[in-house]
């Protein structure tokens, strides 16, 4: 089984305006999909990729409940579709119980689009109440190219709230924390927090990724690829490259999720 737990599609009505936003922010990279629910439905399968984790993002208050709505629309087949919450919003509990009625796994929280520092102490009951509905909450975690500093998730910062998660699942994407993979070694591995492997094709050190995993486990990696923006399929050779076993490929490329989503 292969479950590519870090992808992104955009409503129908918001889809060519949202990708024509962040190709120039991204450098002009050239997506592998249109970004579509379609298009990821279609180049999953061209894949091979069983499942696909939709990460979506509410990047302001105002526009959650149409978030979380269209996540749950989408939520069948090979789309596991998580929510979002935004810290700021006055109704951020409610919302996350809604979110967990309407029968999504998880939750999206990106502190760089949506403009909150991770270790600010105003949020921290929503950390709580994420816990206490055992939602799985994904981090974007260190450096992000659409808007390179500050970085306002770092694995110190990190570290700082685990604990508020009552044991419920957390994810740092990108390893961690993008770009800071020195701190993630440091200050994460081997604390209860999982590491997907979105975007790190062509930008971490093979050695590097093969240390890190090791000292963390190999049962606290998630394969990811940040589609559209890298292909599940090139994360997956670029993971090859840490000389693994067959045992640690199969947890990482899907055994680790399926427990998490409980396929």
């Amino acid at each position: 089984m292969i479950i590519d737990f870090h992808t992104h599609t955009f409503p129908a009505r918001i889809v060519e305006a949202a990708m024509g936003e962040l190709i120039p922010r991204f450098g002009y990279l050239q997506p592998t999909y249109d970004g579509s629910e379609d298009g990821l439905r279609a180049y999953a399968a061209e894949l091979g990729v069983d499942y696909c984790v939709v990460l979506n993002i509410a990047t302001n208050p105002r526009q959650m409940k149409k978030v979380n709505d269209f996540a749950a629309s989408s939520n069948h087949g090979r789309i596991v579709s998580f929510g979002s919450v935004h810290p700021c919003a006055e109704d951020a509990l409610e919302e996350a119980e809604r979110i967990k009625a309407l029968g999504l796994k998880g939750v999206k929280l990106h502190p760089d689009y949506q403009d909150f520092w991770v270790d600010d102490e105003r949020f921290f009951p929503l950390y709580r109440k994420l816990g206490e509905l055992g939602l799985i909450t994904t981090f974007h975690a260190g450096q992000d190219m659409g808007c390179f500093e500050p970085v306002r998730c770092t694995p110190e910062r990190l570290a700082r709230i685990l604990p508020l998660f009552g044991g419920s699942p957390v994810i740092a994407a990108h390893m961690g924390s993008n770009y800071m993979w020195h701190e993630v070694e440091e200050l994460l591995c081997g604390k209860d927090i999982y590491f997907d492997t979105a975007y790190i094709y062509g930008n971490m050190p093979p050695e590097q990724g093969r240390r890190l995993t090791l000292k963390h486990g190999t049962d606290r990696i998630l394969l990811g690829s940040d589609m559209p923006w890298s292909r599940t399929t090139d994360e997956m050779k670029y993971i090859k490259s840490w000389r693994l076993t067959d045992t640690d490929y199969a947890r990482i490329y899907g055994e680790n999720g399926a427990k998490l989503l409980g396929l």
